[in-house]
């Protein structure tokens, strides 16, 4: 059976067993895909469980102690008195919830340790690996646990990479779902294929579980200790708390009870028997979840059978792992009635099979024991004595290493293993008839045809019960997130819930659960990165990841690159799409007018494009233009309220068609990007054209997306964190320290949803303070205040300026109503600061200069010591400088000349 990209083999148990109905031995398993293909969503351990033990060296196994349990190495004696106590323990856990980036992080970072022979992590599991197992095992589990494979499964199963928030799946609607962790999950893993306990656990992590797993009485350590390096790296001890490992033998039946008792779920690989086993434990309402045995097929259509390629690769697909995997063919069937065709091909399919390497250069190997060579001499010698019948033709190797049975007869025959495979007749008419009665026990089906039978067979195949259909040849492959046995098993480890909510009360509430806690993601560690290393990372970005392209507008400094993949463009959209909703936005009400700048790979039109549309509200696609009459007639022949753009472009738009948009009347929210709209101006807006709200629509940056949103209550620079996507920290000005509580100083963001890139620590480029309490709205999403830019503070004649008190200034006792922009030059014996203002019915350049000067004693200072000219010019908006791409102000033109 495939297991998302590996194979688990099986070296016990046969197809035969469940063919004819036969119990398998418990703690074996034909193959189990789930556990391969595993994922992590993590949380905290609200302080129940300490992370006892999870150091590193943790595999280090102190004693007797062969069981694992909530960060520690325990005896038996311990272990039974922890089981009696297991329900009391769960909920202890239960109360605090597991955030995905939690279990992410540290499962990525296993991976990385997995995958390298030298780390020190490797070497302390390599010696808990069974007896004879390639070393090999832990770089395949280390391809599993990587973050790009875990949510990757984390989207395909539950839909996003954060799947247990309270989200509106409708944004119109006031209902909020989101996947629930079951509770408990007990898991029993088989007793041959090492990979499937630890694996499994990180499956029931995704999910947000508290998990209990038993490995057989005579398995080794490897995945206690597993378990152990991977809580080692999780600081919060949330994973530590989630997990306990016990190794036990069957037989010992009240400590089976005792982990079953208090679960939710159950998990069990294994043959009817094993599960029936286990199932005798399980209480009333608790869901079973069974990976058992299953058998697989190869159909040929007449072209197929004739194509030389057809035959080695399906002769490739038998002798992978000695037919060990449950998605290996055990019955080869051909498109047709004619039993001297099915004799034909069976003598040229044993030519193919018998040029293969020998079976002991495969894994697998040879059988492993009295029992499997009892069953393949029995099997080869009832064929042979049918050949007396008519019935079948035997064509096998002298010594035994491989067989063909060819068998008149259609119904589904298990093979018994090691490079044995029936060919028989099977018209495709027939197909369903002949497999459905084994639809419990069918996995895999190679097809080989044209194009059109491929389509039409899988169809067919899938309608008797068959769960996955691959080219021949490919049997034993598979891909990430792929769904193992007709099921996603994170969906059978969750439960879906709602909540309903009152319109009036929740409208502008996104995501119910920032109102109850807030969300806890890893500490950022590394260096701090600027602009000039971001994009560094960027020149790395593999293919693979870069499948989306946006430039910056420049409005900082030369147009920068950014790269993402699509799925972080829709979660990224997804979150700004939430804050819009927190700002006011009515998706049902609102008829929004798109007016960000288009083209040249500028980001901010296509995404705020992908954000209406994934609110579902209304929205007139027009972007930025220089033709402001156009524009101002279509939203008034649309009956347009809402817009969408940068402030400097709707105040030009707003005021040159000011006659029209005031007769219209219907204008009633602007939700603005990219620059600030000064409170002065923003009153313009409300008394000269009657506008309600105006808010801002987002804070982000090309680079790393939105950043933060602000709330109904929000005003001004504040904003609300996106903090399921982000860390920030506040930095001094001068030193990489934090700043005092309150003070203003660099903002750095580490962001944790990008694929393919590690943008930890950026230096933004923005000034902040943070936001002290808990925001009327009822959020727990932190607040921060921006303050401006780095680049807007400027070192001139020996002082620092900044923009934005110019601004201020102009406003509160200028009269200033429009925009402001500053340019530096030099001159001979001083430099030269000139102040351009939008010129305006009642702009005076000598009165502002006057209160430039009067509230703003640094600035004439450096006046008054002949250290710099000042002059304010009026000018109109066209003449300001503006970026090219995006259309956004320059606030501060800096023309000196430096060395």
């Amino acid at each position: 059976m495939t297991m998302s990209g590996t194979t688990t083999t099986t070296t016990t148990g046969n197809a035969t067993a469940v063919a004819a109905g036969d119990a398998a031995a418990a703690g074996t398993v034909g193959a189990t895909g789930t556990a391969a293909a595993t994922g992590a969503a993590a949380g905290t351990a609200a302080g129940t469980v300490a992370a006892t033990g999870t150091a590193a060296g943790h595999a280090t196994v102190p004693g007797d102690a062969c069981h694992y349990w909530q960060g520690a190495f325990i005896g038996d004696e311990e272990a039974g008195r922890r089981l009696a106590g297991l329900p009391a323990a769960v909920e202890a856990v239960l109360g605090t919830a597991l955030e995905p980036e939690t279990v992410l992080a540290a499962c990525d970072a296993l991976a990385t340790a997995l995958l390298d022979p030298d780390h020190a992590v490797h070497a302390r599991l390599a010696v808990h690996l069974p007896e004879g197992e390639d070393p090999a095992l832990l770089s395949e589990l280390g391809h599993h646990l990587g973050r790009r494979e875990l949510t990757r499964k984390l989207r395909r199963e539950l839909g996003s990479a954060a799947p247990g928030r309270l989200n509106r799946p409708d944004p119109r609607e006031t209902v909020y779902e989101a996947w629930a962790p079951v509770g408990l999950v007990a898991h029993v893993a088989p007793g041959n294929a090492a990979t499937v306990a630890p694996l499994s656990i990180v499956e029931g992590l995704l999910a947000g579980n508290v998990n209990i797993l038993k490995t057989s009485g005579d398995d080794t350590l490897l995945t206690q200790a597993l378990m152990a390096e991977l809580a080692a790296l999780d600081p919060s001890g949330a994973l530590a708390a989630r997990i306990m490992v016990l190794r036990f033998p069957s037989s010992r039946q009240e400590w089976l009870r005792l982990m079953c008792a208090p679960a939710d779920a159950v998990a069990v690989w294994g043959g009817e028997g094993a599960v029936e086993g286990v199932a005798a434990h399980v209480p009333a309402g608790c869901r079973l979840v069974e990976w058992g045995h299953r058998i697989s097929f190869a159909y040929l259509t007449r072209d197929a059978w004739a194509d030389e390629a057809a035959l080695g690769a399906l002769a490739d697909d038998v002798c992978r792992f000695e037919q060990q995997a449950c998605a290996s063919p055990q019955v080869v069937y051909l498109d047709t009635e004619d039993e001297a065709e099915v004799f034909a091909f069976a003598e040229r399919f044993s030519a193919v099979l018998a040029s293969r390497p020998p079976a002991a250069a495969q894994p697998g190997g040879q059988p492993s024991g009295p029992a499997e060579e009892a069953e393949l001499t029995t099997t080869e010698l009832v064929a042979r004595l049918e050949e007396h019948l008519g019935l079948t033709r035997v064509f096998a190797a002298a010594d035994g290493s491989w067989r063909v049975m060819a068998d008149t007869r259609s119904p589904l025959t298990a093979s018994p293993l090691h490079r044995s495979v029936w060919v028989k007749p099977l018209p495709r008419e027939q197909l369903i008839a002949t497999l459905r009665p084994m639809r419990r026990y069918l996995q895999t089906a190679g097809i080989a045809g044209s194009r059109t039978d491929i389509a039409e067979l899988s169809r067919t195949v899938l309608a008797a019960g068959v769960t996955r259909v691959t080219p021949v040849g490919s049997m034993l492959d598979s891909y990430a997130g792929e769904p193992h046995d007709g099921v996603y098993a994170l969906q059978r480890y969750s439960r879906r819930v709602a909540v309903q909510a009152d319109p009036a009360r929740f409208a502008t509430t996104a995501c119910l659960d920032d109102l109850a806690r807030p969300v806890v993601l890893p500490p950022p560690t590394g260096p701090l990165l600027g602009k000039e290393e971001v994009q560094e990372l960027g020149r790395h970005v593999t293919r693979a990841d870069a499948e989306l392209y946006f430039r910056s507008g420049g409005s900082t400094g030369a147009p920068a690159l950014s790269l993402f993949s699509y799925d972080d463009y829709d979660t990224q959209m997804h979150a700004a799409a939430r804050g819009l909703l927190a700002a006011g936005y009515d998706p049902v009400g609102d008829r929004t007018a798109n007016l960000f700048y288009c083209g040249g790979m500028y980001g901010s039109f296509i995404s705020f494009f992908s954000i209406l549309e994934r609110l579902g509200g209304v929205q007139l696609p027009l972007a930025a233009g220089p033709d402001h009459r156009a524009t101002a007639r279509t939203l008034i022949d649309h009956g347009v309220d809402t817009l969408f753009g940068m402030p400097s472009y709707l105040w030009q738009l707003l005021h040159a068609e000011a006659d029209a948009l005031r007769a219209y009347g219907g204008l009633r929210k602007v939700f603005y990007g990219g620059e600030h709209f000064t409170d002065e101006q923003q009153r313009t807006l409300k008394d000269t054209f009657g506008i309600e709200v105006v808010r801002s629509i987002t804070y982000g940056s090309t680079d790393l997306g939105p950043l933060g949103y602000q709330c109904t209550e929000s005003s001004g620079g504040v904003h609300h964190l996106h903090a399921d996507l982000h860390t920030m920290e506040i930095l001094d000005l001068e030193e990489d320290r934090p700043v005092t509580p309150g003070e203003t100083g660099r903002l750095v963001f580490t962001t944790h949803a990008r694929r393919g890139q590690q943008l930890g620590r950026y230096v933004i480029g923005d000034l902040g303070r943070a936001v002290p309490g808990r925001c009327p709205c009822g959020s727990r999403s932190p607040r921060f205040e921006l303050r401006g830019r780095t680049g807007d503070v400027m070192r001139v004649a020996t002082y620092f300026l900044n923009h934005r008190r110019f601004v201020a200034l102009a406003e509160e006792d200028g009269g200033h109503r429009g925009e402001l922009q500053i340019q530096l030059t030099a001159q001979e014996a001083r430099e030269h600061l000139t102040v351009r203002v939008e010129r305006t019915a009642t702009t005076d350049p000598h009165h502002l200069r006057e209160v430039f000067l009067t509230g703003y004693p640094e600035l004439r200072s450096a006046v008054t010591e002949g250290l710099l000219d000042l002059t304010v010019e009026a000018v109109d908006t066209t003449h300001l400088h503006r970026s090219p791409t995006s259309g956004k102000l320059h606030t501060v033109l800096d023309l000196r000349t430096r060395a």
